[in-house]
């Protein structure tokens, strides 16, 4: 019997990697996977950002006034549009380094579902407690915490769906459902931070210096992090024995 083309031994063999150990991503190969997948996701982030705005904005700018549609709506499905095209970019990114350890296409499309829910999740929680916020600074400050804790809570999303995929090559991958809700807190301390040292910049540079910081650091963070995840994670050999002995069967 053929040995599953999905199995993580299949893959090994593929980059010449005939005993792959019991990790993932080997030792030897820890540290320029780290930078990699941080580069790339970093890359994948402003690619992404940029081709989802052109697009979204040359969509918006052909739109004839005649249009049947109403406006509200186009700018819903053109933001929806712009949406999908960053999740695939900055997914297909991440997966032009783990397609070495694991099918790639099973990770651009689990990353790119989880992103767009979690995203959706998110936006539609911020949106809902914005209308409900008052102009008071105590109630401006909770319904603030409580955006910041929607945002955390819905990395649990995209969590899920790259456990879907991770799940069939490692063991004891439970705790990964969380890991993005960490990056997604590290983010919101990063904005806090940021927001409190933002007087000490002077203000002809504030805006860029801090859009375009917060922007990057974040991009790492979403890199970073996994990639430390993604180093931990022992291969399921039990998976492994089982399509081995049926191989040679």
């Amino acid at each position: 019997m053929q040995t599953d083309s999905n199995s993580p031994e299949h893959l090994a063999s593929a980059n010449n990697e005939p005993n792959p150990g019991k990790f993932l991503i080997p030792r030897s190969q820890r540290q320029r996977f780290f930078i990699q997948f941080t580069l790339m996701t970093l890359i994948g982030w402003v690619v992404g950002g940029i081709a989802s705005i052109a697009l979204e904005k040359i969509i918006l700018q052909s739109l004839s006034p005649n249009v049947a549609i109403q406006p509200q709506t186009w700018s819903i499905l053109v933001r929806s549009l712009s949406n999908v095209v960053f999740a695939v970019i900055f997914a297909a990114d991440q997966s032009l380094v783990l397609y070495r350890y694991l099918l790639g296409w099973q990770w651009l499309f689990a990353t790119s579902v989880g992103w767009l829910i979690a995203n959706g999740v998110s936006t539609a929680w911020i949106n809902y407690i914005s209308t409900i916020a008052s102009s008071s600074p105590e109630e401006t400050f909770i319904f603030g915490f409580l955006s910041a804790i929607a945002y955390i809570i819905s990395g649990i999303w995209l969590g899920i769906c790259q456990w879907l995929v991770l799940r069939r090559y490692t063991a004891g991958i439970w705790w990964w459902n969380f890991l993005p809700s960490i990056s997604f807190f590290l983010i919101t301390i990063l904005v806090w931070l940021l927001f409190l040292i933002q007087n000490l910049i002077p203000e002809t540079y504030r805006t860029p210096i801090l859009y375009w910081s917060g922007q990057g650091l974040t991009a790492i963070i979403l890199g970073a992090i996994p990639a430390i995840g993604l180093c931990t994670l022992k291969r399921n050999l039990h998976r492994n024995t089982g399509i081995s002995a049926q191989s040679n069967n």
